[in-house]
């Protein structure tokens, strides 16, 4: 943190974009810790706040509008992309497309405050369609909400946050064992959730010629066909197989209470 004070205080409003920026088009840097930092930088005069405000804004608007042109052009390809250091990217894409079924549009007004989904929803939203100008406008209202939050807690307890870095200069060995410790336990859990999800992998798994060759040799009606895509489905222009019947991925308890035992089930998703 002090580091990070030092450098908004030289470098300013340019740091402050780049760090912005770079979160929105995914990139693992800290926006959050960096708007507190120039919110507290200002309540010394060194920076103003409400271009603060705006420069980081404005960066955020940016990066998101560059994922979701992306998104509406790619689809699939860069939600797997955004996801591939997930375990599980389909989990990962189920997930945010959970809270744009539940809430559309609005989950973009608390996306930014949400790990992982901040990142996927740009992209989600260009990828199912939604209008440039309805995204940019909810897009935008969210990110006021998140950077100005954050900005202006950093303006309103600055001296709270100069003590921190103060005590942790004093305790700098300790802030670093309690990194590490933090660091490892990080890293153990995503081995654990990697092992977890590497057991979907005994699912068994067909070709769509093997598919299309059992529905014209198997009795009618004894073969069913379920789409259970968490992303793609509500596309007016995405295809589906001839014959299939819908599952709702996000409430797939109740959605397997009503299949059939007596019936061979083939699934696919995205």
């Amino acid at each position: 943190m002090n580091d990070l004070l030092s450098q908004i205080s030289h470098h300013g409003y340019l740091l402050l974009v780049a760090v912005c920026f770079a979160e929105a088009i995914g990139l693992p840097l800290p926006a959050a810790l960096a708007l507190l930092t120039a919110g507290a930088v200002s309540a010394y005069g060194q920076l103003h706040f409400f271009v603060v405000f705006a420069v980081g804004a404005a960066a955020m608007v940016c990066g998101d509008a560059i994922l979701y042109f992306t998104g509406r052009v790619t689809g699939w390809a860069l939600l797997g992309l955004l996801c591939r250091l997930s375990a599980n990217p389909e989990t990962c894409i189920l997930r945010s497309a959970e809270y744009f079924y539940r809430r559309g549009k609005l989950t973009l007004l608390f996306a930014k405050f949400i790990p992982g989904i901040n990142t996927m929803s740009p992209p989600l939203a260009g990828s199912m369609r939604m209008r440039a100008g309805t995204f940019l406008a909810y897009d935008a209202a969210g990110t006021a909400i998140y950077v100005g939050s954050y900005a202006l807690v950093g303006y309103l307890f600055s001296d709270a946050l100069r003590a921190i870095t103060r005590g942790l200069r004093s305790a700098g060995f300790a802030a670093e064992v309690i990194f590490a410790i933090g660091l490892a336990a990080y890293v153990v859990y995503r081995v654990w959730i990697y092992r977890k999800y590497r057991l979907l992998d005994v699912a068994p798994r067909v070709t769509a010629e093997t598919v299309a060759r059992r529905l014209t040799e198997a009795e009618p009606g004894s073969i069913l066909i379920a789409d259970v895509r968490s992303h793609g489905y509500y596309d007016s222009e995405s295809k589906r197989i001839a014959g299939s019947v819908r599952l709702e991925p996000n409430q797939l308890e109740h959605e397997i209470k009503r299949l059939s035992k007596e019936r061979e089930i083939y699934l696919y998703c995205t």
